[in-house]
């Protein structure tokens, strides 16, 4: 099992996460983070700080598609390690259906 970032995360990009992960496994893009599954060791101590609840254990069904983008955007965006102010809208944001296919963005963060 690895914990997995979905897109509630797009546009809302929370970083209470990144503070506690013991293992630094996160990762940023423009508007959300991933976790890294290989590096996650499923402390899940991550998923409760989240906001916008977009943090879920890789278990739970239909997931699978979030395990693909959290895998190849980990090994391409810089890693955070430190929490940041979210977006100025995040809140705006937080809840928001079809996030994925209105707002996703390849393009990476700044990392720490």
């Amino acid at each position: 099992m690895t914990y997995v970032v979905t897109d509630a995360c797009i546009r809302c990009k929370y970083t209470d996460c990144v503070e506690v992960c013991p293992v630094d496994c996160f990762y940023e893009g423009e508007n959300m983070l991933v976790i890294n599954p290989s590096e996650c060791i499923d402390c899940g101590v991550c998923e409760p700080e989240c906001p916008a609840e977009a943090i879920l254990p890789d278990t739970e069904g239909g997931l699978e598609q979030w395990l693909e983008i959290n895998t190849k955007y980990s090994a391409e965006w810089p890693n955070i390690t430190s929490k940041k102010d979210p977006p100025d809208d995040a809140d705006e944001h937080k809840g928001e259906e079809g996030k994925f296919d209105k707002f996703f963005s390849a393009e990476p963060g700044e990392g720490d």
